[in-house]
């Protein structure tokens, strides 16, 4: 048993002065203000000194990091789960983009065979599948060579039960309509992205059943005030969520100001797309099949093409903050209730409060991560 005493709690919804937390096993049993949360008989208590407390960040996009690549290697996904702690993230999607089926099928694997032995870290919730069923004229990094159209035998056996939780999918290619559907009766979250479609042609998947957007305004046209394609249907549709890379190069500043205005917190999910060399040095770094260049700010192609980030999910908190002037309360919901819910885990997380897995953060004054519990182990300390 633990008890958190003496923190600012901030979960979406409630602040909580000098509040108290209690965690049995992993789940969270009591929270409130001090004077109403009994201390808990013989439980390692952390006083948290008044810094602030929140819930754990959920990351529904990420392809790697510290030098391991999710599509080139899906056993690492375990590995690298046990490093996303230092950044406030205690779940997460890891994301293999467009490859062989049989890698998409080896990372169902590693999360349907459980975690190992003395394992410590975020929870992998299931895969995210960025591709391979993309429009080509928008790959960005994908490789051309394992595009390939829907089709429903392709995803026979993906379901969440299976391990597979997001498919990220062109829906104006022939057969995506059916396949959105068939996934998404399934309780699989189908995205649109790397896409060519019109704005007729997104909504069509939407109708199908499509409830997300990958990385809103990257790997598709541009909005335009007479061909909206797929940008304008996402920011206009209220049935939609979309993705976001808070970073400053994947999309201007004063960009991510106007979609937090069209958005908000409930629509809007923060992500970091971040890749294999989240948390290395500069230098060449792997995605998938390719070389990545990777400088003090951005992931490229040698043609200049963007490869994933290096963002890290706390920064793109600050980030949102900083550019936008939400409150915290307000941007924890990008990475908190609002993936909670688009994955179908509402009372199960994105929340600090009775019944929900034991995930939360501390936070210093200038929101950089203390200490980071997951299912109601301390996994990383600053």
């Amino acid at each position: 048993m633990m008890q958190i005493v003496n923190a600012t709690i901030h979960t979406p919804g409630r602040v909580i002065p000098r509040g108290s937390v209690v965690v049995e096993g992993s789940r969270i049993v009591a929270v409130g203000p001090a004077g109403e949360v009994p201390a808990a008989a013989g439980a390692a208590t952390i006083n948290a000194g008044g810094m602030t407390l929140v819930p754990g960040f959920i990351d529904l996009q990420i392809n790697g990091a510290f030098g391991h690549d999710f599509t080139e290697s899906p056993g690492s996904i375990w590995r690298v789960a046990e490093g996303l702690p230092r950044y406030g993230v205690t779940a997460f999607l890891p994301t293999i983009i467009t490859s062989p089926l049989d890698r998409v099928k080896a990372g169902l694997q590693a999360i349907t065979g459980g975690r190992p032995n003395d394992f410590r870290g975020a929870t992998p919730l299931g895969i995210h599948a960025e591709g391979p069923f993309l429009n080509q004229k928008k790959k960005g990094a994908h490789n051309q060579q394992y595009l390939r159209p829907p089709a429903p035998g392709a995803v026979g056996d993906w379901s969440p039960d299976a391990g597979m939780r997001l498919v990220t999918m062109a829906p104006e290619l022939p057969g995506a309509l059916d396949v959105i559907g068939a996934l998404a009766s399934r309780g699989v979250v189908v995205s649109t992205g790397h896409s060519m479609a019109t704005y007729d042609e997104a909504v069509a998947g939407f109708d199908a059943g499509a409830r997300y957007g990958t990385h809103l305004f990257n790997a598709m046209p541009s909005l335009g005030h007479r061909d909206p394609g797929l940008p304008g249907a996402l920011l206009s549709d209220d049935r939609m969520t979309v993705g976001f890379i808070a970073d400053g190069v994947h999309t201007h500043r004063s960009i991510i100001a106007l979609v937090w205005r069209m958005l908000g917190p409930k629509r809007m999910s923060l992500v970091t797309d971040a890749m294999a060399a989240l948390g290395m040095p500069p230098g060449t770094h792997r995605l998938g099949d390719y070389d990545v260049i990777v400088d003090a700010t951005s992931c490229r192609l040698a043609d200049g093409t963007l490869a994933g980030s290096i963002l890290e999910l706390d920064q793109a908190l600050r980030n949102l903050i900083e550019i936008t002037g939400c409150t915290l309360g307000e941007a924890l919901e990008t990475m908190t209730t609002t993936p909670a819910k688009l994955l179908g885990l509402e009372g199960e997380r994105g929340r600090i409060a009775p019944g929900y897995t034991a995930d939360m953060v501390l936070l210093s004054s200038d929101l950089r991560v203390q200490t980071t519990i997951a299912s109601g182990e301390i996994v990383y300390a600053a």
